[in-house]
């Protein structure tokens, strides 16, 4: 018998929830190995942040970590941040000439480049295969060994262009 939308609803479910566990022990070591302690303000930080699912800039989230956590500072919205990107659990980014960074959740997610409307700031993230393979054999053709990128292409979006 095949399966149902609650079937794969449940299943995604189940899935996300390990995937967060693993995150969280992820981050309960890093936070151990640094000998620094667990808060629940921390926490709340790191909760708030790995629920998101655009590219935020430290004043939106501390604006979002407030609304559950009323009395928290920015300074430490910031130094939790700080410690998010030392585990790998997210990687800072600053876009074409914006002067804020900008944080995406790191952990549990695949590698993915950006397009970027210079006009609205609108970012879209996308995966080809395509487009790997053709920079890994620009690289080779070259001698080099690649251990990372990162590619942004910036223009405008239909949006801003209709």
């Amino acid at each position: 018998m095949g399966s149902t939308a609650t079937d794969k609803h449940a299943a995604k479910r189940r899935s996300g929830r390990r995937a967060s566990e693993e995150i969280g022990r992820l981050w309960k070591t890093f936070l151990v190995n640094r000998g620094l302690n667990a808060s629940k303000t921390r926490d709340d930080v790191v909760t708030v942040f790995l629920e998101t699912t655009t590219h935020m800039d430290l004043q939106s989230l501390h604006e979002a970590v407030r609304r559950r956590h009323p009395g928290i500072g920015f300074a430490t919205v910031y130094r939790t941040m700080k410690l998010l990107e030392d585990a790998g659990l997210a990687h800072a980014r600053r876009f074409g000439d914006a002067k804020e960074t900008l944080y995406e959740v790191a952990a549990g997610r695949s590698h993915h480049d950006h397009l970027i409307c210079e006009s609205c700031g609108k970012i879209v993230e996308f995966v080809s295969p395509e487009v790997e393979r053709l920079q890994d054999g620009i690289a080779a053709k070259h001698g080099f060994e690649l251990n990372r990128h990162r590619h942004e292409l910036y223009g405008r979006c239909p949006e801003c262009r209709g």
